[in-house]
């Protein structure tokens, strides 16, 4: 797209998108009251519909921002999914356009994604009331060593980010972490000295807080995108520059010596759950080199 022509196909997005999700989230809003009282099964009831009521947005916007992107997707999915399952997810993390793209090949494919977002965004309203509404989660950051200076601190954040995981448990979901825990720049893998070309170093706390809370879980769903523009800046989403890319998911059974842990907490369980996905971000890169454009 060109020129005036670009920026006005961005500036009705930007409009059209804040537009739905405040209509959305605000209906969510008076779904949920009932979710005050102290009831188990209306609780789980509220839950499956605001899972309900997110996944016709989720289509909704889909099916919209299509006749005015015209996005260029090609899509890999595995045969054995179902959105009547529970997943963990992962994904590597290029640009903010990720998150759309994501809940986009996902919508009716998978349970509604949950993402593990960081907590110095509940100050934004809408995503407050999201976290709220469709029981997606914060989780604390720290400087580097912070938490492990500080046993009581890192307990904490464990005990609570694993209490809002088990909300999961309600209704079938995809708990979802850009385990990189930032998006991907050239700068940034320098910095870390990532052994990867195209990849930071996988992060496993969310996740291993994930499956804490979720011990039905049997499946990790990995998400492999690869845009073929290198502009990655969410004006550049808005803008329908970022149309076309490739989307490659692949399904992992959780290893049973990782299921059969008795105590998630050690180091021993920790470490085996890094070499898992560890081998699988290995894979990634490959898949990565092949697919690019």
């Amino acid at each position: 797209m060109k020129g005036i022509f670009k920026h006005f196909i961005g500036i009705v997005t930007v409009i059209y998108i804040s537009s739905v999700l405040s209509f959305g989230v605000l209906i969510l809003v008076v779904i949920s009251i009932p979710r005050m009282l102290p009831v188990n099964s209306v609780k789980k009831y509220i839950t499956a519909i605001s899972n309900e009521i997110g996944n016709a947005l989720v289509w909704f916007l889909k099916i919209t921002l299509g006749l005015i992107h015209r996005p260029k997707w090609q899509i890999d999915y595995p045969a054995n999914i179902s959105t009547k399952s529970w997943y963990i997810g992962m994904s590597n993390h290029m640009s903010w356009a990720d998150i759309f793209v994501l809940l986009f090949i996902g919508n009716y494919k998978l349970p509604l994604l949950k993402f593990f977002m960081k907590k110095e965004l509940k100050w934004i309203p809408i995503i407050y009331l999201v976290h709220k509404t469709i029981d997606m989660p914060f989780l604390n950051r720290h400087k580097p060593g912070e938490a492990q200076n500080d046993p009581d601190l890192k307990a904490r954040n464990f005990e609570n980010a694993r209490d809002a995981a088990k909300k999961f448990t309600r209704y079938p979901t995809t708990a979802f972490s850009f385990v990189e825990g930032t998006r991907f720049t050239e700068t940034k893998k320098n910095i870390q000295l990532s052994p990867y070309d195209d990849l930071l170093k996988p992060k496993i706390g969310a996740l291993v807080t994930a499956f804490s809370g979720m011990p039905m879980v049997e499946e990790l769903i990995d998400f492999t995108i690869i845009y073929k523009t290198p502009k990655r800046s969410a004006w550049d989403f808005a803008c329908g520059e970022m149309r076309e890319a490739k989307i490659i998911i692949r399904s992992y059974k959780i290893p049973k010596f990782i299921k059969e842990s008795d105590d998630m907490d050690s180091v021993k369980y920790k470490n085996q759950f890094r070499l898992f996905i560890n081998d699988i971000w290995l894979e990634k890169q490959k898949l990565i080199k092949e697919q690019k454009y």
